[in-house]
């Protein structure tokens, strides 16, 4: 049996029940590819399902016990293998992607179906910056395509130097929106070199008095309500979040709003190798750059969660591994 590095944990609770081990290597299957993993990232979703909050969420991660033993969506690294029935990938190809419905990435490998949301890397980036781009985005592009946001969308963002936030910012410029980022004041240089056309610093401003005609307001970050929020939008306007508000309101809230003047959307994102292979093309076009906060080591993963947790996370946390 061939063994591999991997963050484990047998238990929910804090960071600090998280682990490195040696456990099997995986193979890949006749449809599947095996990846040596470079680099990947420690995000919102990993810390969800390791301490997994509100109870329901373990219809997901586990019941009792994680379903998930070793997290990790996010990866970048280099084929290593591939099944008999595979011919989009090759050994030896610099890739990335997301494997939000399995997890995995914590680990020296990662096995893939070549169907999954998966993409060659392009020229000249490293694995570091490429593990970063695929959960962010996807989440940010659901968001933005479900409210309908297009060219001359007055939009606003909550949260925009997360990893969603600043995929949100980014996308939303491209589709020729007008966005307002709002977030510390420190960060607004970062987030105007992403796109925004203005920026508000929530620690000195009310950004729910920035006006009335915003289309669509997107909290990207989960932690404001619709309450709070409404007064920004225009007859016809949309709040979408990313998280299940104060109270789990919002769900509740996409039925309630649904024939209002003002409504509000949870989007469920769907991870699709077609939109790993358009984040690709934008970043060719320049049209789409990572945001890196902080780089950990593999055995340092108790400290990257931690600093997660603290939620003043600039854009992606890495973990690098050394396979």
């Amino acid at each position: 049996m061939t063994l591999m590095r991997a963050v484990v944990h047998d238990r929910y609770g804090p960071p600090e029940v998280l682990r490195v081990e040696d456990v099997p290597r995986p193979e890949p299957g006749t449809g599947d590819v095996l990846v040596r993993v470079h680099a990947t990232t420690v995000n919102r979703t990993d810390c969800g399902f390791r301490d997994p909050r509100p109870f329901f969420v373990r219809a997901f991660s586990g019941l009792v016990r994680p379903k998930h033993r070793i997290l990790g969506t996010e990866f970048a690294g280099v084929v290593a293998a591939v099944g008999t029935n595979v011919t989009s990938f090759h050994e030896g190809d610099r890739v990335f992607g997301v494997n939000a419905d399995h997890f995995g990435a914590h680990a020296e490998y990662l096995r893939v179906a070549a169907t999954a949301p998966i993409a060659t890397m392009p020229d000249g980036m490293t694995f570091g910056d490429a593990a970063g781009i695929c959960d962010g985005a996807v989440l940010a592009r659901t968001c933005l395509t479900n409210a309908g946001v297009t060219a001359g969308t007055k939009l606003m963002i909550y949260g925009a130097t997360g990893s969603i936030g600043t995929a949100a910012v980014q996308l939303a410029r491209h589709l020729g929106a007008d966005v307002t980022a709002v977030c510390r004041g420190e960060h607004a240089d970062l987030v105007r070199s992403l796109g925004a056309d203005r920026v508000i610093d929530y620690e000195h401003d009310d950004f729910t008095r920035a006006g009335d005609d915003f289309d669509v307001v997107l909290d990207a970050v989960g932690k404001r309500s619709f309450g709070e929020c409404k007064r920004l939008l225009r007859a016809g306007g949309t709040y979408a979040s990313t998280d299940l508000g104060p109270g789990w309101q919002n769900p509740p809230l996409t039925i309630v709003t649904r024939m209002t003047k003002r409504r509000v959307m949870v989007p469920i994102p769907k991870y699709r190798q077609a939109h790993v292979t358009y984040f690709k093309e934008l970043l060719e076009a320049g049209a789409l750059r990572p945001v890196v906060d902080r780089g950990y080591p593999l055995a340092d993963v108790v400290d990257a969660t931690r600093y997660v947790e603290t939620g003043q996370k600039l854009g992606n946390v890495v973990l690098t591994v050394d396979a």
